[in-house]
């Protein structure tokens, strides 16, 4: 039964987002205010194709007050980049730089407004990562990273990447860890199960700490589902 509502799910979501895709071009000459609406609908296909096709869900605890923020999330699935965006307010996210070559894609999320890192890590893209998250905090808007870098597999605990400590410094804002357990439901290979995502939110952290120290304190905020 799984396996088969996991291809009713690939077969209706990948179909349905057809027509998101096309409107991409337009939406964005109509302006920012079109163009999100068009981005906030094909995410909320993607939850009612999730919560209908998959019996998938989004369980949301100790959300944060309204303000701006880095949010640190764990990163399992394709699952939460769809569900953050519905729930963080349209941050602008950190992503590999080799999205960003996807047509039309990638020039769509460019005009969502993305961050982009580079994995060589060079002294230019790290200043041109910087910059751009700047940007992002001069425009009000929070900043997403996944600090592990990319997807990993549930119980999977590696060290935070360097560029999380480095955006902290920068944006000198209050980070937001995010522990999330959608592996549990949504592995990157195989069927995928019916069950409630939990998305725990950790008490803000100040700026101003050593990197050791909020590096530390992110790391387990964003594993306390791992257990």
């Amino acid at each position: 039964m799984a396996r088969l509502r996991t291809w009713a799910f690939l077969l209706v979501f990948y179909l349905g987002s057809v027509p998101f895709v096309l409107a991409t071009p337009l939406t964005m000459a109509l302006g920012d205010r079109v163009f999100l609406g068009n981005v906030h609908l094909w995410c909320a296909f993607h939850r009612a194709c999730c919560r209908w096709l998959l019996g998938i869900v989004s369980r949301f605890e100790n959300v944060p007050p309204p303000g701006q923020y880095l949010y640190a999330a764990k990163h399992h699935a394709f699952y939460e980049t769809f569900e953050l965006v519905l729930a963080l307010g349209d941050p602008v996210a950190v992503l590999k730089q080799e999205l960003m070559a996807i047509p039309l894609w990638g020039r769509a999320a460019r005009r969502y407004g993305v961050i982009v890192v580079d994995r060589e890590a060079s002294a230019k893209a790290l200043r041109a990562m910087m910059a751009s998250a700047k940007a992002a905090k001069a425009a009000g808007r929070s900043v997403l990273i996944f600090p592990e870098g990319t997807r990993v597999p549930t119980g999977a605990t590696p060290p935070l990447r360097s560029g999380f400590a480095g955006l902290y410094r920068a944006l000198d804002l209050p980070v937001v860890p995010i522990a999330i357990d959608s592996g549990r439901v949504w592995p990157k290979k195989g069927a995928k199960s019916a069950g409630v995502v939990t998305f725990r939110f950790g008490a803000p952290i100040a700026p101003g700490l050593s990197r050791e120290a909020i590096e530390a304190q992110v790391h387990a905020a964003i594993n306390a589902l791992e257990g």
